[in-house]
C-alpha cells in the first residue's frame, strides 16, 4: 500500500469571512516541494474572490487523468521498442448536473498528439492499441466514475 500527500492550506487574513466575501485562493504543497496556486474555479466562483490564475480543482482533476495516462502510454512504449519525440494532450473535461441536480465531472476527453523517430515506428493500430492499453492501467482513470474518452494522434516526426 503506497500513501500520496497533498498539504492544503488556506488562511482567512484580515479577511472578514463571515460576509462570504473572502478569497479562495490557497496553496497545494506536495511532499516532493513543489508549492501549486489553488483557487477556486471562476465559472463557479466569481473574480476577484477566485484567482483565474491558480489552479482550481477540477483543472487538477483533468491534468492528473492525463499525466497518468501519458505516463503510463510512455512506458509502453518505451517497452515495445518504440522512440517517443514529442507527448502533448490538451485534455478538457466537462461539467454537468446529474440526476440529482449535482454538478460533476461528467467526461474527460484526452486528445494526445504523439510523434515519434528511430527505426521502429507504431501504426496506426498499435498506436491506439497502446493507449488503450495506458487507459486501462491509468491508476487515476480506474479510479474515477468520470468517462474517460482518449482521442490519439499519430503526429510526424
Amino acid at each position: 500500500m503506497h500513501h500520496y500527500t497533498a498539504h492544503v492550506v488556506w488562511n482567512r487574513g484580515d479577511q472578514d469571512f463571515l460576509d462570504n466575501r473572502y478569497s479562495r485562493r490557497h496553496l497545494i504543497e506536495f511532499d516532493g516541494g513543489a508549492v501549486l496556486p489553488g483557487s477556486s474555479s471562476p465559472h463557479v466562483v466569481r473574480v476577484p474572490l477566485s484567482d483565474p490564475s491558480a489552479v482550481d480543482p477540477e483543472e487538477t482533476f483533468v491534468a492528473s487523468l492525463s499525466s497518468c495516462h501519458m505516463l503510463w502510454f510512455l512506458s509502453i512504449a518505451a517497452a515495445r521498442g518504440f522512440r517517443v519525440d514529442r507527448y502533448a494532450d490538451r485534455a478538457e473535461g466537462v461539467m454537468e448536473k446529474n440526476a440529482q441536480g449535482k454538478l460533476y465531472m461528467s467526461a474527460v476527453t484526452l486528445r494526445p498528439q504523439v510523434s515519434f523517430s528511430g527505426e521502429r515506428l507504431p501504426g496506426l493500430e498499435e498506436f491506439q492499441a497502446m493507449h488503450h492499453e495506458a487507459h486501462a492501467e491509468c491508476f487515476i482513470a480506474n479510479s474515477v466514475l468520470t468517462r474517460v474518452r482518449c482521442e490519439p494522434v499519430l503526429a510526424a516526426g
